[in-house]
């Protein structure tokens, strides 16, 4: 194992604890393509898709840059990677036509920079466990952001895979919740919305601040595949007068229907798959609407301190209202495109999870975003209305 490799008397404990996530973390994504021919990790899967083994590269050289090289002051490995593997040098639309690393030298490149990095960690520490006060400091939270980078990636590869088939046996694990449907009534009043100060988060998540929400009902369970498909085969994808402007233009161009996987599915299972043009359309043909991230985040922390639950949560994304923002008093960090150039009318947020999402990535406040249009995150639908 690797952090043995670097055990050494001076290393704390949550050294120790850091040294074996990561392995866990490598492992996990190693363990996901194993079974993958050089030519399913090569091939592009979808125009809005890397290819897989570009995701390979992109995860080692991420860890370059911060652990090894921000953090631990040490010369980038491969300095004339760095850009081929920078997600906004290079987009997805042109992964495809780059000379990338093969398989192997991509596997050989991850297993090098991980010797780095543990090199860093042994002789520079974790850093503080909190965000530092001087902004210029980027080293205080490199390790958890690097960590948790691999985790969110391994979900983002298996997006690539439901899509060309090749998920591993038994994924998705969607099964029917236990739970009762109905509505739960959350009660109007102000609380404290995002992370507290203390703690890894990412700069989207804070500051945490008050927010003053009216009453309103939030859905016990999410939206099931039956009444999906009931949805569909009573006219969804016909009534104009359910959808919005932009989501009824993009089904007509793009002769959408429900995803594939609706039907497949356990019957009671959440629907995934879901865009939130087609979750907006949803909600209006049943007398309800999405609920905000105000109003999620108000019901989810709620709900835990009440006793009560919201069924399945974490199963799927669950689609909000409301578009990517920064909070007020929003501050970037370490760097501004992990969310402040999302920011804006173009994205909508979704919050909670799905089976993929890793139990250190996912919480109350994590707030992902994604186009309204795309349907091959692991969304669903949870239906709010007025109290």
């Amino acid at each position: 194992m690797a952090a043995r490799a670097v055990k050494t008397n001076a290393l704390s404990p949550d050294v120790e604890q850091v040294l074996l996530a990561m392995e866990a973390a490598r492992q996990r994504t190693l363990q996901l393509v194993a079974g993958l021919s050089d030519d399913q990790l090569e091939r592009v899967h979808s125009p809005i898709m890397s290819p897989l083994v570009w995701d390979l590269g992109h995860i080692a050289a991420y860890e370059d840059l911060w652990l090894s090289h921000r953090h631990g002051r040490l010369p980038l490995l491969r300095p004339e990677l760095s850009g081929l593997y920078d997600a906004f040098e290079t987009p997805r639309a042109i992964r495809g036509e780059i000379e990338a690393l093969g398989p192997a030298d991509a596997r050989a490149y991850m297993a090098a920079v991980r010797e780095r990095g543990l090199e860093a960690i042994a002789g520079a520490g974790i850093g503080e466990r909190r965000r530092p006060t001087d902004r210029r400091s980027a080293s205080g939270l490199v390790c958890e952001m690097v960590l948790r980078h691999e985790l969110q990636h391994s979900e983002t590869m298996r997006q690539t895979m439901a899509i060309a088939g090749l998920l591993p046996p038994g994924e998705p694990p969607l099964h029917p919740p236990q739970a009762s449907e109905g509505w739960l009534r959350i009660a109007a009043g102000p609380f404290s919305m995002g992370a507290r100060p203390t703690g890894f988060a990412y700069d989207n998540e804070r500051p945490r601040h008050t927010v003053d929400v009216g009453a309103f009902r939030i859905a016990r369970r999410p939206v099931s595949n039956a009444s999906w498909m009931r949805f569909s085969e009573g006219g969804g994808y016909e009534r104009r007068e359910w959808w919005s402007h932009e989501g009824w233009a993009w089904k007509e161009e793009y002769d959408i229907s429900e995803h594939p996987d609706v039907a497949a599915g356990h019957p009671e299972a959440p629907v995934c798959h879901v865009s939130w043009f087609e979750a907006d359309a949803f909600a209006r043909a049943h007398r309800a609407r999405l609920p905000t991230e105000a109003e999620w985040e108000k019901a989810a922390t709620w709900t835990r301190e009440a006793g009560d639950e919201l069924a399945a949560l974490g199963s799927v994304w669950e689609w909000t209202a409301s578009h990517f923002e920064g909070y007020p008093g929003f501050i970037a960090y370490p760097y501004r495109e992990y969310s402040q150039v999302f920011f804006g009318d173009g994205y909508r947020v979704l919050r909670g999870g799905s089976w993929a999402t890793h139990p250190r990535v996912a919480g109350p406040t994590f707030r992902n975003w994604d186009l309204p249009q795309r349907r091959q995150i692991f969304a669903g639908v949870r239906l709010a209305r007025d109290a």
